[in-house]
């Protein structure tokens, strides 16, 4: 399967791709474009699934950046420079309209894209996202209507990724350390590298649904 890739670039605030998101799915769900992913970093941020346990934030009135309560699944994660975030806008209809299956694909894509760097990387039975033995490597929060994806995952690159963890409870895992790629062997990657690189991991997984 094809993917239509648009590369939103750095930097850029949670509100824009929120809205981008929900247009794009309306237009997925019109027929009026095909299945895309969006990649790009944002502006620093945290967000939370809508829960009424919200102790994963800790003590949110002294977070050093905005908190946005959104519709994916999940406890409190973080998004900012130096990780890649990406929203798959995907028609589910035609892929089994099985929503435990869509994050396994999102899951292996995750991990064989690390692998292709090097980095170890495995998924643990009962918990979401990709970790390196026990330190948490990328998270995923998705959400759908009408059987169209959107949300997505995080997968921390650089270190500059990590610091604003510490003031969290990432995921509500109490005591989980999180690392990026570069701190697990691979090369220092950007938007860009990423951009070539991740697509076909995904396009495969995906693929295997149909």
């Amino acid at each position: 399967m094809n993917l239509e890739l648009q590369i939103l670039g750095t930097d850029v605030p949670y509100s824009d791709a929120l809205e981008l998101q929900q247009e794009l799915v309306s237009q997925r769900l019109a027929g009026d474009i095909p299945d895309t992913l969006l990649l790009l970093e944002h502006a620093p941020v945290y967000t939370i699934g809508r829960t009424r346990d919200q102790s994963s934030l800790q003590n949110p009135e002294k977070l050093p950046h905005t908190v946005h309560e959104i519709s994916r699944g999940g406890q409190a994660t973080y998004h900012g420079p130096g990780q890649l975030v990406g929203y798959p806008i995907v028609d589910l209809n035609p892929l089994g309209k099985d929503l435990h299956h869509y994050l396994r694909a999102i899951e292996n894509s995750l991990e064989n894209f690390c692998r292709h760097f090097k980095v170890p990387a495995i998924q643990r039975e009962g918990l979401t996202g990709i970790w390196v033995e026990d330190r948490k490597l990328a998270s995923i929060g998705v959400g759908v209507r009408k059987w169209i994806t959107y949300h997505g995952f995080a997968l921390n690159l650089r270190p500059e990724s990590l610091g604003p963890f510490e003031a969290i409870t990432p995921c509500g895992l109490s005591g989980v350390s999180m690392t990026c790629l570069t701190k697990e062997g691979a090369p220092s990657l950007d938007l860009q590298d990423c951009a070539r690189h991740y697509p076909a991991f995904l396009e495969k997984e995906l693929a295997s649904l149909t």
